[in-house]
């Protein structure tokens, strides 16, 4: 097959052009629209106001809106189900912390698979855990605290916003461990 001179020229100008030309067609592809960032807290929280920082930064920089669409319930799977359940088109996306896609499926039945049915994108804060006691009475150090624990007949009164039975909760303030089980923890 001969190439006349101006197919040839023709065809080099293509394949000189066509890295350009898919570049500025990938780049065009995402986000083509608004970008839903699900929530799934109540709004005016810690995570909400940071979503709402990082979703105008992210907004900038992607040249689309980001949306903060909060979903809070059932221990954040509404929200999360909210994003398993969307297109696969990455136009929906979570913000959360680890402990609703690690700790949550070992404590409740759900009917998705964090593994299986989402990917993580990117890290974006850490947050500290502490413990804190009253300065009027609580132990100045955590061996102290594990002291004062072995020692009182009941263990160490616990504060927690969450149980597996809903049986403790932090508005009803400190609670002590009824009776231990054989395996060391609290039974009712």
């Amino acid at each position: 097959m001969k190439l006349r001179r101006r197919q040839f020229l023709g065809l080099a100008a293509l394949a000189v052009a066509s890295p350009a030309v898919s570049r500025l067609a990938l780049a065009q592809a995402y986000p083509s629209r608004p970008v839903r960032w699900v929530v799934p807290y109540p709004a005016g929280g810690t995570t909400d106001l940071i979503a709402r920082l990082l979703g105008q930064w992210l907004a900038e920089r992607l040249g689309q809106p980001v949306v903060i669409e909060n979903k809070p319930g059932g221990g954040t799977n509404i929200g999360v189900q909210a994003v398993v359940n969307a297109p696969a088109d990455g136009h929906t996306l979570l913000f959360t912390s680890s402990s609703s896609l690690v700790v949550t499926p070992h404590t409740m039945k759900l009917s998705f698979d964090p593994l299986r049915d989402l990917v993580p994108v990117a890290r974006l804060i850490e947050v500290p855990l502490v413990i804190v006691a009253n300065a009027g009475i609580g132990p100045k150090s955590i061996t102290e605290m594990i002291e004062r624990s072995k020692a009182s007949p009941g263990g160490c009164p616990t504060r927690s916003s969450w149980s597996p039975r809903r049986t403790r909760s932090s508005t009803r303030g400190p609670t002590r461990c009824p009776r231990r089980s054989s395996t060391g923890s609290c039974s009712s």
